[in-house]
């Protein structure tokens, strides 16, 4: 089981998170083709190592933020507010 740290209320268990999939997608305009609209809708970069995802603690404070995860230990490298660039992590 993973264990996130919330900005706002600590470390706490994942079961009291839900993850929003990946962060920093641009939403294309409205003047946008169908196909980059099911783009944006439907595909999704899945690497082996370090992925930046949005997560929402929805069992707390109901804070949204992002964090930078390496898919292959786990491993938790940062945690950051949503809005924030992404950061360049090892």
């Amino acid at each position: 089981m993973l264990s996130l740290t919330c900005p706002h209320c600590g470390p706490r268990d994942e079961t009291e998170f839900s993850c929003g999939g990946e962060s920093h997608i641009e939403r294309p305009g409205v003047e946008a083709s169908d196909e980059t609209w099911a783009d944006y809708l439907f595909v999704r970069d899945n690497p082996r190592g370090v992925t930046f995802e949005r997560w929402h603690h929805r069992f707390g404070c109901g804070a949204w933020f992002n964090v930078a995860r390496d898919t292959v230990s786990h491993e938790i490298k940062t945690v950051y507010p949503m809005g924030a660039p992404r950061p360049t992590t090892p």
